[in-house]
């Protein structure tokens, strides 16, 4: 159709097509959760580099460091497969319940793990809450600032796992 000018108006005749869905949630929940594995591998290998705390304090028995170092590690590269499955063609093999609906579970724990670390520490620097003398020690060791960054990445991993499983579930929702 032509306009007042007398020239056509190339939107008009124009197909709509879907909204692409944006990747780059999933791969940076990814980046976040192998962020998280490999020091998870290093101290079950006792390279105590980035240890949030005193590595030397931690708890050493074998099945404690089964769970705490080597599942974890495992289970954060779990994680990134599973994040990449919500944003990558092949993971559109699996039923977008089957892989998003845990996805979001997952991501509202982290995103709450992070928040009350971080509450936590804001209670603590204003003096409304005090350490307890168990623990007083541990935190005010110099590595424990690490666990600012350890809890910022739940955060990331969390916020960013959860927008991937929204739109995996959006898209299932308009039929992509």
């Amino acid at each position: 159709m032509a306009t007042e000018n007398g020239t056509e108006n190339p939107t008009e005749n124009a197909t709509v097509l879907p909204a692409r869905r944006s990747a780059w949630p999933g791969w940076v929940a990814a980046a976040a959760a192998l962020a998280y594995a490999a020091p998870h591998f290093w101290w079950g290998a006792g390279v105590s580099a980035m240890f949030p705390g005193d590595f030397a304090m931690a708890p050493d028995g074998n099945l404690e460091a089964a769970i705490g170092y080597w599942f974890m590690g495992a289970l954060a590269v779990f994680g990134a497969v599973l994040a990449l499955a919500l944003v990558r063609p092949w993971g559109r093999r699996f039923p977008a319940l089957l892989i998003a609906v845990p996805s979001g579970l997952a991501a509202i724990g982290m995103i709450l793990w992070g928040f009350m670390y971080f509450a936590m520490q804001y209670m603590l620097a204003v003096g409304r809450v005090v350490s307890s003398p168990a623990f007083a020690a541990k935190d005010a060791h110099p590595q424990a600032a690490w666990g600012l960054f350890w809890y910022g990445l739940f955060l990331v991993w969390g916020i960013t796992l959860g927008i991937a499983a929204w739109q995996r579930l959006r898209a299932r929702r308009d039929g992509a």
